[in-house]
């Protein structure tokens, strides 16, 4: 199946820490999807797991999207995999949709690392940041090249959904409204 399906996906959620978001390129708009995603994963049951890169010096998680202390992972490495209990926290799903800073660090070799431990990923392209537009678009193409699929927070919401009968439909189609 080329589509998500809430069964099987996990939302991971990285960096999105005050300090670095201060200078990322449309950081109003990458925050405003992040949310719709944690708020669409909360309805369907998609678990969300949460990164800080190095949280004594760039903070945590920013309140707007209010990252659980126990769904949250700190690290020091740039690829989420490779710290210390990421992929047992991460669960079994096969899944794995992306959001997160920045686009062309944290986020690229996340996702590779996660293409190459066999995960299917998806990364949602306009809730993820990068400070420079171009960084951000370097880092899709590379990610795209080597296996990522590349959504958007609409569609992830609706193949989540997969039917305008699931009795979630009105409430979360309505985050992209």
């Amino acid at each position: 199946m080329r589509t998500l399906n809430s069964e099987t996906t996990a939302l991971l959620v990285i960096d999105f820490q005050l300090r670095l978001m201060r200078v990322i390129d449309g950081a109003d708009d990458v925050i405003a999807n992040a949310k719709r995603l944690l708020d669409a994963a909360a309805l369907l049951g998609v678990p969300a797991l949460f990164t800080e890169q190095n949280p004594k010096g760039l903070g945590t998680t920013i309140e707007a999207l209010a990252a659980p202390a126990d769904a949250t992972i700190a690290k020091m490495s740039f690829d989420a995999c490779a710290a210390d209990g990421f992929m047992a926290r991460l669960g079994g799903k096969p899944d794995i949709l992306v959001t997160g800073c920045e686009a062309h660090v944290c986020v690229l070799q996340t996702v590779l690392n996660l293409i190459d431990a066999g995960r299917r990923v998806f990364v949602a392209r306009d809730a993820i940041g990068s400070r420079r537009p171009e960084s951000k678009e370097t880092a899709i193409r590379r990610m795209e090249r080597h296996g990522a699929e590349i959504v958007t927070t609409e569609m992830a919401i609706f193949e989540w959904l997969r039917t305008a009968a699931h009795p979630r439909f009105r409430e979360t189609s309505a985050l992209v409204k």
